[in-house]
């Protein structure tokens, strides 16, 4: 869903799993699909961890446990806190459209898998690279505190614990943050700048 990316403050799920791989994220069979219903690809999100092959959640999957159960609506869970390689294994957009469609804005880990962040990027999920110390810490937090907060300030790129008030600063491409910050997608970008482009054409 395109929205502008400013300052996100929100409480987290945390999926403590190295190298989360997209077949986790999205399972293989839903690749198939010819839909892009946002709720569709959501309901898939993590399906085969969230649900045993009878349909049944499974209680212990974080997702499932009641202060985690509830999906990201305005101000919550609103950001996962990944294990490192995240988005590893096939390079399937699907698994940022599940991660988008479940209602996800910011993904933080300490490492990401190149073609899985630029997808997640083109979906409107921010990939936030962070330190192992702060990954660690943000996890901790977490644990103690399920209402614990993390603030986002995509303007300035500081993602803050605001429960200990630590921060660290984080990259992202000058482009990419543009079209983030103005909800505009590549198409969207390009129309924005119709005229530069018509009038570089008529040199």
């Amino acid at each position: 869903m395109k929205q502008k990316f400013d300052i996100i403050q929100s409480t987290c799920l945390p999926v403590a799993i190295d190298n989360c791989n997209t077949d986790l994220i999205i399972p293989a069979r839903y690749l198939a699909s010819t839909t892009r219903d946002p709720k569709f690809f959501g309901d898939a999100f993590m399906h085969d961890l969230r649900y045993d092959a009878d349909g049944n959640p499974v209680a212990d999957f974080v997702l499932n446990q009641p202060d985690f159960s509830e999906a990201p609506s305005q101000g919550v869970h609103e950001i996962i806190v990944g294990g490192a390689n995240w988005g590893s294994g096939s390079s399937r957009e699907h698994a940022a459209w599940a991660i988008a469609g479940y209602g996800v804005r910011v993904v933080i880990s300490s490492s990401f898998a190149d073609i899985h962040r630029n997808n997640l990027l083109n979906c409107f999920v921010l990939p936030v690279i962070v330190s192992k110390e702060f990954q660690t810490e943000l996890f901790d937090t977490i644990a103690k505190n399920p209402k614990a907060e993390v603030k986002v300030d995509v303007p300035n790129q500081v993602v803050t614990n605001v429960t200990t008030g630590n921060s660290e600063h984080f990259d992202i491409n000058g482009y990419k943050k543009y079209c983030l910050m103005n909800a505009l997608d590549d198409i969207d970008f390009l129309l924005e700048n119709t005229g530069k482009i018509e009038a570089y054409e008529q040199k």
